[in-house]
């Protein structure tokens, strides 16, 4: 994985949402939508609500292809195996996950609310993990790889190919065989919350191959 990288809580940045409690300085300077003020997002609890204005952004710009009304408010920056995961008293709704190759993060939705955040890993550069719309093929609690004779715990397959979210160990320059790796507790949650069939949006990488 790429030297030196700190990943930040759920997708903060997006849309100017860049909340000192989950953006370090530099960030703040860079990220989308950098001239939208903090205080258009309304905080309740440990949830940050987007305004009409930055969601609109996020949809223009790319960075979000679906409305989302809230975001998971996290205190701290996310470092390498950390996460986070709240779901109390978000309504039903369908699951989806998002992840961002550029943040090394993983947002997971029910319906329109984050409800999980992780830093993940990803593939190397020897064998990448492509961004594009994937969805949940199959599902494995105790999968055990053939092809690299591994443990993959909590699986939940995207393509015909073999590439798989899964339990990983989740560490500076560490890299995966192009499967999305996440700490073990987080991959727990989100294998009971997702099911066959569930949307999975990756971006920051080259686009993906359709899944046969």
């Amino acid at each position: 994985m790429r030297g030196g990288v700190i990943a930040f809580a759920g997708i903060a940045a997006i849309a100017g949402v860049l909340a000192a409690s989950s953006l370090k300085p530099e960030a703040r300077a860079t990220g989308a939508g950098a001239s939208v003020p903090p205080a258009a997002t309304s905080h309740a609890g440990d949830r940050l609500f987007l305004t009409k204005g930055q969601l609109d952004q996020a949809i223009a710009s790319g960075t979000l292809d679906r409305p989302v009304k809230s975001l998971l408010a996290v205190k701290a920056p996310l470092h390498f195996g950390d996460h986070s995961w709240d779901d109390r008293s978000v309504p039903a709704g369908s699951t989806w996950i998002r992840v961002d190759r550029g943040s090394q993060l993983m947002s997971v939705f029910r319906g329109a609310n984050e409800i999980g955040t992780a830093v993940i890993v990803y593939g190397g550069d020897n064998k990448q993990t492509r961004s594009g719309k994937l969805h949940i093929l199959g599902k494995a609690r105790d999968h055990r790889s053939s092809l690299y004779d591994a443990q993959m715990p909590y699986t939940l397959r995207l393509t015909n190919d073999g590439v798989s979210i899964h339990a990983s160990s989740v560490r500076w320059g560490a890299a995966t065989h192009g499967c999305i790796g996440i700490p073990l507790p987080f991959a727990q949650r989100l294998f009971d919350a997702a099911a066959i069939g569930d949307e999975v949006v990756i971006v920051g990488g080259a686009p993906a191959k359709k899944a046969s």
